[in-house]
């Protein structure tokens, strides 16, 4: 199996990777892309899926190059992205989603807030999905951008005859097959994966009730074939593999298997979470003391569980959403590496920041991260720089476990000074104030009958050591590093390696290609105290914003 090759590919918001894995999960070769976006005015977040395609042709054929590897050996290839909404005509070609008539921009990004007022809507219902979705449907999911633009574009909505979430589009056009992923719909479309359908061989059903209550009812009278008739599970063989068009465009051999997709936060999930740690020897993995975490432009907090665990404002429970045959737990920060990265570009000190970075041949992270060093040299806790900073990171809006888009960013204790340690101690308090987002959603999952104390992490922020520490210290769970830093691309492989019939299933594919090479305790005492204190006010901002929304009801409105 050694002889042979793998590739994953992984579209995230803003560029497209793609990875060459030999059967043991080593990587061979990487290479990266950036795709467009598009912002054309506040809440609306706009992509092409031709430059998209594009990126990921690109990147695939630059790290087979990397690899130098025998192109006839791949034998199978999987994909993964963001949960974006893809708009097609019968043909595949792409149908504007954008105000100004744009066919280009065909994509509603994952982040896209345009629907709001839809899941407003969609929330005031009693409809049964919603307790799979934590009993709040979110704007980022599919139904209310669908909503959306039915109301909003009805040319669009007359003319596309295919609506595909993203990682779907990708298989769509490697191989020409409409399948859809289990993954992907039961977790943004309201796909019931769990729920028996008529048709023996097909895993779970829409529910038309459901889409006829909310608006929708064209795509129930249609027996859902714009958004799906035939769904399968991760990692299934789909059609026969990729033909010659893609072939070409790709650089792989006209038929290499093509795995059924998944989403990119659940490939980074099986790309670690099934990982044995040294001290498991040959017993069974406790997976209900495991939490996977995905840090980039947003973060997702991914558990498992042999039961469903239904939890307000965390989503799912999903059925065989990313681990087969168990029910996925998913929590979710809607702004992270996206927050740290708007703090540091709108500051006074950020120019000179990037003017030392550029001297020091640094990345800016690692000069803020270097004054913080400095600047805590002599503290017995250096998290303590943040005593009178506090922050609330819900610049974006809240995904989990408060559910609530309109929440808003706060910042406590600043002063009239805007150095560049000022700025370091922000982007302290600001890493700080997501790590106790994700304390929040730990204590909330292990309310619930999970006992997370181990959190396997992977993503831009484990490059990070501060990001890092902070989460062990204020988590109090060890963070276990993946022995592939790019789980995401490996968990996509993974897919390619159990189409092409390498793994029997994934779960094989999982404990063959994935491992463990670091396990970081968290730091007690001390530390641990100062961000209990801390914690609480966290949470007391929270309250807080709320009381102020109450004080201003009534007030005027633009």
């Amino acid at each position: 199996m050694n002889k042979h090759y793998f590739i994953g590919v992984d579209v995230g918001t803003g560029s497209a990777r793609a990875g060459v894995f030999d059967g043991l999960g080593t990587r061979l070769g990487l290479a990266t892309q950036a795709i467009e976006t598009y912002r054309p005015q506040a809440d609306f977040v706009q992509q092409s899926s031709n430059n998209i395609w594009q990126a990921v042709c690109q990147c695939v054929q630059h790290a087979i190059a990397e690899a130098e590897i025998d192109c006839a050996k791949i034998r199978g290839i999987g994909f993964d992205a963001t949960c974006s909404l893809v708009a097609t005509d019968a043909e595949g070609r792409p149908v504007t989603v954008s105000l100004d008539g744009d066919d280009e921009q065909n994509v509603i990004v994952w982040m896209d807030h345009r629907a709001a007022s839809q899941a407003n809507r969609i929330n005031t219902g009693d409809y049964d999905v919603l307790k799979y979705v934590g009993n709040v449907i979110s704007p980022e999911m599919e139904t209310p951008k669908l909503l959306w633009l039915k109301e909003n574009l009805p040319d669009t909505w007359r003319r596309a005859q295919k609506f595909f979430d993203l990682p779907d589009f990708l298989t769509y056009r490697a191989t020409g097959d409409e399948t859809r992923s289990l993954c992907s719909t039961v977790c943004k479309w309201t796909y019931l994966g769990h729920a028996a359908d008529e048709n023996a061989d097909q895993p779970g059903r829409w529910d038309a009730e459901y889409f006829r209550a909310i608006g929708l009812e064209d795509l129930a009278d249609e027996d859902f074939q714009r958004i799906g008739r035939r769904i399968r599970a991760m990692g299934e063989s789909i059609g026969q593999g990729v033909t010659a068009q893609a072939s070409a465009e790709l650089g792989v051999p006209q038929g290499t298997a093509v795995g059924v997709s998944i989403i990119d936060a659940h490939a980074g999930g099986i790309g670690m979470i099934g990982a044995r740690l040294e001290e498991e020897g040959a017993n069974a993995i406790d997976l209900d003391r495991r939490i996977a975490l995905i840090g980039g432009t947003s973060s997702c907090h991914m558990a498992v569980s042999a039961q469903p665990r239904y939890i307000d404002g965390i989503w799912g429970p999903y059925y065989s959403a990313m681990v087969p045959q168990m029910w996925l737990t998913e929590g979710g920060q809607s702004a992270t590496g996206a927050l740290i990265d708007f703090v540091i570009e709108n500051h006074a000190a950020t120019g000179q920041l990037q003017q030392l970075a550029t001297a020091d041949g640094k990345s800016v992270y690692e000069v803020l991260n270097d004054r913080l060093a400095a600047l805590a040299k002599d503290r017995q806790v250096p998290a303590s720089l943040t005593r009178q900073l506090h922050v609330s990171p819900y610049f974006h809006g809240n995904r989990s476990p408060w559910a609530d888009p309109t929440l808003r960013g706060m910042i406590s204790g600043l002063s009239m000074s805007a150095s560049l340690d000022d700025l370091a101690r922000l982007y302290l308090a600001v890493i700080q104030a997501i790590a106790y987002g994700t304390r929040h959603i730990i204590e909330v999952m292990n309310r619930e009958g999970y006992r997370i104390d181990t959190i396997f992490a992977c993503g831009g922020g484990v490059k990070n050591p501060i990001f890092l520490r902070e989460h062990a210290d204020i988590t109090q769970c060890r963070i276990v590093l993946p022995r592939e830093a790019e789980s995401v691309l490996l968990g996509s492989a993974m897919l390619g390696a159990v189409a092409s019939g390498a793994h029997s299933n994934l779960l094989s594919a999982m404990a063959a290609m994935s491992g463990a090479s670091q396990i970081l305790p968290p730091t007690s005492g001390a530390t641990a105290e100062y961000h209990r204190a801390k914690y609480e006010v966290f949470r007391r901002l929270h309250a807080d914003q709320l009381a102020y929304r109450q004080l201003m009801q009534g007030t005027a409105t633009p």
